[in-house]
Protein backbone atom coordinates (compact mmCIF):
# COMPACT_ATOMS: atom_id res chain seq x y z
CA UNK A 1 0.00 0.00 0.00
CA UNK A 2 0.88 3.57 -0.60
CA UNK A 3 1.83 6.16 1.53
CA UNK A 4 -1.22 8.20 2.91
CA UNK A 5 -1.43 10.94 1.25
CA UNK A 6 -3.64 14.39 2.07
CA UNK A 7 -7.15 14.41 -0.23
CA UNK A 8 -8.24 18.15 -1.89
CA UNK A 9 -11.99 19.18 -2.66
CA UNK A 10 -11.79 17.35 -6.40
CA UNK A 11 -10.55 14.27 -4.88
CA UNK A 12 -14.09 14.27 -2.68
CA UNK A 13 -16.12 15.25 -5.43
CA UNK A 14 -15.21 12.17 -6.73
CA UNK A 15 -15.38 9.50 -4.22
CA UNK A 16 -18.66 11.65 -3.39
CA UNK A 17 -19.62 11.09 -6.66
CA UNK A 18 -19.16 7.39 -7.00
CA UNK A 19 -20.43 6.62 -3.88
CA UNK A 20 -23.66 8.40 -4.79
CA UNK A 21 -23.72 6.84 -8.64
CA UNK A 22 -21.91 3.71 -8.10
CA UNK A 23 -22.28 2.68 -11.63
CA UNK A 24 -21.34 5.69 -13.51
CA UNK A 25 -18.01 5.64 -16.12
CA UNK A 26 -15.85 8.23 -15.95
CA UNK A 27 -17.72 10.14 -18.73
CA UNK A 28 -20.09 10.28 -16.27
CA UNK A 29 -18.25 11.03 -13.53
CA UNK A 30 -16.72 14.09 -15.39
CA UNK A 31 -20.49 15.77 -15.85
CA UNK A 32 -21.11 14.63 -12.75
CA UNK A 33 -17.83 16.91 -11.40
CA UNK A 34 -17.11 19.15 -14.06
CA UNK A 35 -13.83 18.34 -14.74
CA UNK A 36 -12.20 16.22 -17.83
CA UNK A 37 -12.78 12.37 -18.33
CA UNK A 38 -8.70 12.22 -18.32
CA UNK A 39 -8.34 14.15 -15.33
CA UNK A 40 -11.41 11.66 -13.33
CA UNK A 41 -9.16 8.75 -14.86
CA UNK A 42 -5.76 10.02 -13.58
CA UNK A 43 -7.18 11.35 -10.22
CA UNK A 44 -9.10 7.64 -9.23
CA UNK A 45 -6.00 5.88 -10.78
CA UNK A 46 -4.20 7.94 -7.92
CA UNK A 47 -6.51 6.83 -5.41
CA UNK A 48 -6.41 2.99 -6.04
CA UNK A 49 -2.71 3.53 -5.77
CA UNK A 50 -2.94 4.95 -2.77
CA UNK A 51 -5.42 2.42 -1.28
CA UNK A 52 -7.74 5.14 -0.67
CA UNK A 53 -10.69 2.99 -3.42
CA UNK A 54 -10.23 -0.41 -2.76
CA UNK A 55 -12.62 -1.50 -4.50
CA UNK A 56 -16.00 -1.31 -6.92
CA UNK A 57 -18.27 -4.23 -5.98
CA UNK A 58 -21.84 -3.93 -4.46
CA UNK A 59 -22.13 -2.94 -0.84
CA UNK A 60 -24.22 -6.03 0.40
CA UNK A 61 -26.99 -5.71 3.24
CA UNK A 62 -26.80 -8.42 4.85
CA UNK A 63 -30.17 -8.37 6.94
CA UNK A 64 -31.65 -8.09 3.36
CA UNK A 65 -30.06 -11.22 2.13
CA UNK A 66 -31.65 -13.30 4.92
CA UNK A 67 -28.97 -12.69 7.20
CA UNK A 68 -30.90 -9.94 10.09
CA UNK A 69 -29.41 -11.35 13.36
CA UNK A 70 -25.86 -9.20 13.55
CA UNK A 71 -24.20 -9.03 16.87
CA UNK A 72 -20.63 -7.96 18.00
CA UNK A 73 -18.38 -10.14 20.00
CA UNK A 74 -15.57 -9.47 21.74
CA UNK A 75 -13.11 -11.67 22.42
CA UNK A 76 -10.26 -12.28 24.69
CA UNK A 77 -7.16 -14.61 23.46
CA UNK A 78 -4.48 -16.29 24.48
CA UNK A 79 -1.16 -14.27 24.92
CA UNK A 80 0.12 -14.07 21.14
CA UNK A 81 -2.11 -16.01 19.66
CA UNK A 82 -3.68 -12.89 16.84
CA UNK A 83 -2.54 -15.30 14.13
CA UNK A 84 -3.74 -17.91 15.40
CA UNK A 85 -7.33 -16.53 16.25
CA UNK A 86 -7.60 -14.50 12.81
CA UNK A 87 -6.93 -17.67 11.31
CA UNK A 88 -9.85 -19.53 13.18
CA UNK A 89 -11.86 -16.56 12.60
CA UNK A 90 -11.74 -16.50 8.69
CA UNK A 91 -12.97 -19.96 8.95
CA UNK A 92 -16.65 -19.12 10.25
CA UNK A 93 -18.69 -17.99 7.00
CA UNK A 94 -20.96 -16.03 9.91
CA UNK A 95 -17.64 -13.70 10.65
CA UNK A 96 -18.12 -10.12 8.90
CA UNK A 97 -14.99 -8.23 10.01
CA UNK A 98 -12.96 -8.74 12.96
CA UNK A 99 -10.47 -5.74 14.63
CA UNK A 100 -7.80 -5.86 16.88
CA UNK A 101 -8.68 -3.86 20.01
CA UNK A 102 -7.45 -2.18 22.56
CA UNK A 103 -8.90 -2.21 26.47
CA UNK A 104 -10.53 -4.95 27.97
CA UNK A 105 -11.11 -7.13 24.60
CA UNK A 106 -8.28 -8.36 22.48
CA UNK A 107 -10.52 -8.32 19.14
CA UNK A 108 -13.81 -6.87 18.39
CA UNK A 109 -15.87 -9.29 15.96
CA UNK A 110 -18.58 -8.58 13.86
CA UNK A 111 -20.75 -11.51 12.91
CA UNK A 112 -24.66 -12.00 11.42
CA UNK A 113 -26.64 -14.99 11.18
CA UNK A 114 -30.31 -15.80 9.81
CA UNK A 115 -31.55 -16.32 13.38
CA UNK A 116 -30.88 -16.43 17.02
CA UNK A 117 -30.47 -19.96 16.85
CA UNK A 118 -28.16 -19.94 14.00
CA UNK A 119 -26.38 -17.08 16.00
CA UNK A 120 -25.58 -19.18 18.56
CA UNK A 121 -23.82 -21.44 16.22
CA UNK A 122 -21.71 -19.17 15.46
CA UNK A 123 -20.99 -18.37 18.79
CA UNK A 124 -19.76 -21.64 19.61
CA UNK A 125 -17.88 -21.84 16.68
CA UNK A 126 -16.21 -18.59 18.48
CA UNK A 127 -15.54 -20.47 21.51
CA UNK A 128 -13.82 -23.63 20.05
CA UNK A 129 -11.34 -21.38 18.75
CA UNK A 130 -8.05 -22.97 21.22
CA UNK A 131 -7.19 -18.82 21.25
CA UNK A 132 -10.38 -17.53 22.64
CA UNK A 133 -10.20 -17.70 26.23
CA UNK A 134 -13.24 -15.81 26.33
CA UNK A 135 -15.93 -13.80 24.89
CA UNK A 136 -18.83 -11.57 25.37
CA UNK A 137 -21.62 -10.73 22.85
CA UNK A 138 -24.07 -8.05 22.22
CA UNK A 139 -26.68 -7.96 19.74
CA UNK A 140 -27.35 -4.98 17.63
CA UNK A 141 -31.31 -4.04 17.42
CA UNK A 142 -31.17 -1.21 14.97
CA UNK A 143 -27.97 0.84 12.84
CA UNK A 144 -28.20 4.14 13.78
CA UNK A 145 -25.35 5.41 11.80
CA UNK A 146 -24.01 3.27 9.38
CA UNK A 147 -20.60 3.01 7.96
CA UNK A 148 -19.45 6.33 6.41
CA UNK A 149 -16.74 7.66 5.04
CA UNK A 150 -17.45 10.85 3.41
CA UNK A 151 -18.28 13.11 6.68
CA UNK A 152 -14.99 12.51 7.44
CA UNK A 153 -13.22 13.26 4.29
CA UNK A 154 -14.70 16.47 3.74
CA UNK A 155 -13.73 17.53 6.96
CA UNK A 156 -10.05 16.81 6.41
CA UNK A 157 -10.04 17.78 2.21
CA UNK A 158 -7.56 20.38 1.51
CA UNK A 159 -9.34 23.06 0.00
CA UNK A 160 -8.50 24.74 -3.73
CA UNK A 161 -5.76 22.30 -3.71
CA UNK A 162 -7.12 20.47 -6.22
CA UNK A 163 -10.09 22.47 -9.27
CA UNK A 164 -12.80 22.38 -7.50
CA UNK A 165 -16.19 20.92 -8.93
CA UNK A 166 -18.54 22.80 -10.45
CA UNK A 167 -21.34 20.99 -8.71
CA UNK A 168 -21.78 18.93 -5.79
Amino acid sequence: MAPSRSLDDLDVALLTALREHPRAGFLELSRITGVARATVSARLQRLEEAGVVTGYGPEIDVAAAGFGVEAFVTLEIAQGALDDVRHDLEEIPGVLEAHATTGVGDVLVRVAATSHEALQGVLVDLGRSGAVVRSTSVIALSVLVPRRTLPLLRSAAVPGSGRSPSRR
